[in-house]
């Protein structure tokens, strides 16, 4: 059986299928930085507060002074962050803060409401800041839209990376931000998030694959739904059928698939995950199942801002010199795990 269903450009954001609601691919060539942990240079030209332009290759988003996106709310869905390259710092209305990056994520249960900010600090004052990540939007259910927000980081140095060598020793590489393969299990996720059900088969896998590697994905269960985001490389075989770059493909679940490289290294995301199958209705940050409910979402929020902003500016940035490391809503401190033999960014040869 074929297990190609279609194919079709990567947009932006990229669509996804349910449970899923879009990916947001980012890449900035971010130059050095100034005293602010903003960008060297001059902002001339730029629509400050709204730039989206990618002039000179990189964008201040809503950031005024350093790039990113200050204090904005959310409700009814999950984020689930991962950074390749660059750094974020993270406040949120719970009173959590965070600096993460270089092959960390982050899952944020939005639940019954929460705000937060997301910046990209410059620290690098003699050299570039390049950032690269993924935002993936991941729908809850009914039954969990208003549950209590969650906050929690997938260290790098935590996060499984399953190594695959063909017959001619190349190899691929399986980076598990959720999900499972040959026995690796990836971080657990939030405890109300639909990825927490066993039946949900849901997987996030960041996929590279050395020059001329051979890999077979296994099999999913009947009724998953089933993506790969190609993102990165110039030649690669699925199924026996070139598949171009910046391309993704609905995939059949229960069919293993067979990737062949071509010269270059290639990149994919996996998502992956049993439907929820509840109505959708979006209106900006709300994710709910009825008009009704969007409203009340709104109404709320200006009601009560999500339990206030703590912190004094809109986009708050950590010190300079600080480490990366997550302060939750209980005060509680952990500073990242220092990597084990090269750390993450080595094994996946980044």
């Amino acid at each position: 059986m074929n297990p190609i269903i279609k194919t079709q450009p990567l947009g932006n954001p990229w669509v996804t299928n349910d449970p899923f609601l879009f990916c947001v691919y980012h890449q900035d060539a971010y130059p050095e930085g100034n005293q602010l942990l903003g960008p060297k240079t001059s902002l001339t030209g730029r629509e400050i507060g709204q730039d989206f332009s990618g002039k000179e290759g990189w964008n201040m988003y809503h950031g005024e002074v350093v790039p990113g996106f200050p204090q904005h709310p959310h409700r009814g869905f999950e984020t689930v962050t991962i950074v390749r390259s660059g750094l974020i710092d993270h406040s949120d209305s719970l009173g959590a803060t965070a600096r993460f990056g270089t092959g960390d994520s982050q899952w944020l249960t939005a639940g019954n409401g929460i705000v937060h900010s997301e910046m990209f600090p410059l620290v690098n004052q003699q050299s570039n800041n390049p950032l690269e990540l993924f935002q993936i939007w991941l729908n809850l259910p009914k039954r969990n839209k208003r549950v209590p927000p969650y906050f929690s980081m997938l260290w790098q140095e935590k996060t499984p990376v399953v190594s695959e060598t063909d017959a001619l020793g190349r190899q691929t590489f399986i980076q598990l931000i959720a999900g499972d393969l040959r026995a690796v299990q990836a971080p657990p996720p939030p405890p109300d998030s639909w990825a927490a059900l066993p039946e949900s088969d849901l997987a996030i896998w960041a996929v590279r694959l050395e020059p001329d590697a051979l890999w077979t994905m296994p099999a999913a269960r009947i009724g998953t739904g089933r993506q790969l985001f190609y993102f990165k490389g110039s030649q690669l075989q699925l199924a026996g059928s070139p598949l171009p770059s910046s391309t993704s493909v609905h995939l059949r679940p229960e069919v293993e698939v067979t990737l062949q490289n071509g010269k270059v290294d290639s990149e994919l995301l996996l998502l992956q995950g049993k439907p929820i199958g509840e109505p959708v209705v979006q209106h900006g940050p709300f994710v709910m199942n009825t008009r009704e409910e969007i409203v009340e979402a709104i109404d709320d929020y200006r009601r009560t801002t999500f339990g206030g902003w703590p912190w004094k500016s809109d986009g708050p940035v950590h010190p300079r010199e600080d480490v990366r490391f997550a302060r939750y809503p209980d005060g509680r401190y952990e500073a990242a795990p220092l990597a084990e033999s090269g750390g993450m960014a080595k094994r996946i040869g980044r």
